[in-house]
């Protein structure tokens, strides 16, 4: 993100021929699965397609009243809906959002979908806020983790689903904390990945979705004194809730949601300095010429006091072919920028990768 701040049987399946893939599919219908972050946005979007496909939804979120409203809806889609109130930065409130949704029998699915996000230089943005985008999007995840791997060793299957972004692999300029969350959370997932190796039925997934329209910009905390808003092209929620029920169903390690995303990891990987300088001034250009507006916390430390709903406002069908070509620049730059570095010097650290892995195939 460059301006934004987001079976129901319980008998073992046979082990799949590929690692990160199970063998059967899960059935949907009457699967538990619990969400966190479900007020609004990917969260509420996901928690809406589980309903439509006969699920048991354990609805968990800061704004009660917003996950009301979600269970609502969920609940004339057919759902059973269990509404549990959690911050997830409280590990202890997590552990007993877990032994709520134990009250079905057994958990099938975790999506940890929380995350906020601070925008502003560094230096500029409060230590506290920082500090809150790092136990939000980091701690809780880990919180999430810690409350449902004891119960997925123990029933012997279970889908962890960890919501993470393009950001997870290439640096956002202007939000350092969240970009420390999501390399962070990255690092978490592979490492979880690897202890549960021969736990066969037991997965951890990982979605990096592009940029979506969610109400995260609007209510993100601001410390810029200019609006937020994110590039084109911006994709609809619901395509990222679709990719989620796609996970829950047959997991994969890992899963990227729109075409920027591949992009965008493409060049980091080919270029990262290059790639993370562009970003740089395509950010500072856009805050410098953007209109003025308040800095805030937004819904860092509490839940925004407006309603969130799915969509943000944010899409520009318009402004989308002139994106993806910008999108594909950024990459043709970084290619040329290592293409020309390896004609002129040795090459750099963080490039011989991809020697490497042109060596290797």
């Amino acid at each position: 993100m460059m301006f934004q701040i987001g079976s129901t049987r319980s008998d073992a399946v046979a082990a799949p021929a590929i690692r990160g893939w199970r063998s059967e599919m899960l059935n949907l219908e009457g699967a538990v699965v619990v969400i966190t972050g479900a007020s609004s946005g990917v969260g509420q979007a996901t928690a809406e397609a589980f309903a439509r496909r006969g699920s048991k939804l354990v609805l968990a979120a800061r704004d009660a009243a917003a996950l009301h409203e979600v269970a609502r809806t969920c609940r004339k889609l057919g759902a059973e809906v269990l509404v549990a109130p959690t911050d997830v930065t409280n590990a202890d409130a997590v552990k007993d959002l877990a032994r709520k949704a134990m009250s079905f029998g057994r958990i099938d699915v975790w999506f940890s979908n929380v995350g906020v996000g601070a925008v502003g230089r560094f230096e500029e943005t409060p230590i506290e806020a920082h500090e809150q985008v790092i136990r939000t999007n980091l701690i809780g995840h880990l919180n999430d983790a810690h409350a449902a791997i004891p119960i997925f060793r123990k029933q012997g299957h279970g889908t962890f689903i960890n919501m993470i972004s393009l950001g997870g692999f290439a640096s956002a300029p202007f939000a350092a904390a969240y970009s420390a969350s999501k390399f962070g959370l990255r690092g978490f997932s592979e490492a979880l990945r690897a202890e549960l190796a021969e736990e066969r039925d037991i997965h951890i997934c990982d979605v990096y979705p592009t940029f979506l329209d969610t109400p995260g910009v609007v209510h993100g905390a601001n410390y810029t004194g200019r609006r937020l808003s994110v590039p084109p092209p911006v994709y609809n929620a619901r395509r990222a809730a679709r990719a989620i029920l796609r996970l829950a169903e047959r997991p994969r390690n890992k899963l990227t949601v729109g075409l920027v995303s591949d992009l965008t990891r493409l060049a980091h990987f080919v270029a990262p300095e290059t790639t993370t300088r562009l970003m740089a001034r395509m950010t500072a250009r856009y805050l410098s010429r953007a209109p003025r507006a308040a800095t805030s916390h937004g819904n860092l430390f509490r839940p925004p006091a407006v309603a969130g709903g799915i969509d943000g406002g944010l899409r520009s069908p318009r402004r989308v072919p002139i994106a993806a070509t910008a999108a594909v620049c950024v990459v043709g730059l970084a290619v040329a920028a290592l293409v020309l570095g390896r004609q002129g010097a040795p090459a750099r650290r963080g490039h011989s990768g991809v020697a490497r892995l042109f060596r290797r195939t």
